[in-house]
């Protein structure tokens, strides 16, 4: 019996700063276009949306004979983007669907979650706000939470897609927008009805597993954090002025341990980092490969790599 079968992959990937070309006047978005600091046209969006489309079409194809069943992005400005991504020559054969919503965040990115409609069915979606404050005590404009209903290989399951609000002004300073940012998804799946359901939740959490933000799911005593023992200073999934960082994670409830038939267990999770995303030369010598640094076109992939967790599906022999 061949030894994928029945495996598959679920995904994060932030995406690094995904614009089109077009200025939106309503955003902060106008690094990315032709006039812009960073110069961004048709010729380097398309070179972005084909790199994408290749690294997410080879996401565990170690572990499954597929590309990912689910894959949640962050970094998004819109359905254009992602619209480009999933025709794209890699990724166009595949049954792939999105869900997305615009979010308020200043800069106009978004949070998504594309989904394999052969093995993926969507019940509901919606966004859950985020609501914190800035230092003046107005709303901080920022990414909302994405919460998806669906059913993988009709066993339902509740995707939480996250980008919680970065360390920009200080780790310290912003820390409680994070943890206010896991009690609301706390609350969200205190709202949820059923018994023992199925969650992933997934995301750049701009914080490490052992964050009192992460901690805050995990005292919910319905999460394992696969990414927890993959914690190195040597290895994470972005590298911030030679610190590696494990921002971005899975976490599945623990109902995914169970060996039930047409239930799914959890097999193993990584970090998704193969040669072609990785710089190959100089200092920063196996970091992520990027877009951009500053200003500077490298035309790389993203700062971050993808992640992601392996389920088989229990069926009978």
């Amino acid at each position: 019996m061949n030894h994928l079968e029945n495996q598959y992959t679920v995904a994060f990937y932030n995406l690094e700063n995904f614009f089109d070309t077009t200025n939106d006047p309503y955003t902060l978005d106008d690094d990315f276009t032709p006039a812009g600091r960073k110069a961004w046209n048709d010729r380097k969006f398309g070179k972005k949306v084909k790199k994408m489309a290749k690294a997410i079409s080879q996401i565990g194809l170690e572990e499954s004979e597929i590309p990912p069943v689910l894959i949640g992005i962050a970094e998004v400005e819109n359905k254009k983007v992602i619209n480009a991504l999933l025709g794209s020559k890699a990724l166009r054969d595949e049954d792939y669907h999105y869900v997305h919503f615009d979010s308020p965040d200043e800069r106009g990115i978004d949070t998504a979650l594309i989904y394999h409609r052969e093995h993926f069915d969507l019940l509901d979606a919606e966004i859950v706000p985020l609501m914190i404050e800035d230092e003046d005590g107005d709303r901080d404009l920022t990414r909302d939470i994405l919460y998806v209903h669906g059913q993988l290989h009709n066993e339902e399951v509740h995707v939480f897609v996250n980008h919680w609000p970065s360390r920009r002004a200080g780790a310290d300073e912003t820390k409680n927008k994070r943890i206010k940012a896991a009690e609301t998804v706390v609350n969200k799946l205190n709202n949820i009805t059923a018994q023992d359901f199925n969650c992933i939740v997934m995301g750049d959490f701009n914080d490490d597993p052992n964050s009192e933000s992460i901690q805050r799911l995990m005292q919910t005593g319905l999460f394992i954090n696969p990414m927890q023992k993959m914690l190195s200073p040597n290895f994470g999934s972005a590298n911030y002025k030679g610190e590696w960082s494990l921002f971005d994670q899975i976490l599945i409830s623990h109902s995914f341990l169970n060996y039930e038939e047409g239930t799914h267990s959890f097999k193993k999770a990584n970090v998704f980092s193969p040669r072609f995303l990785k710089e190959w030369k100089g200092k920063y010598k196996g970091n992520p490969f990027r877009t951009f640094v500053g200003k500077k076109y490298l035309g790389g992939y993203s700062d971050h790599f993808p992640v992601y967790v392996v389920l088989k599906e229990n069926k009978q022999d």
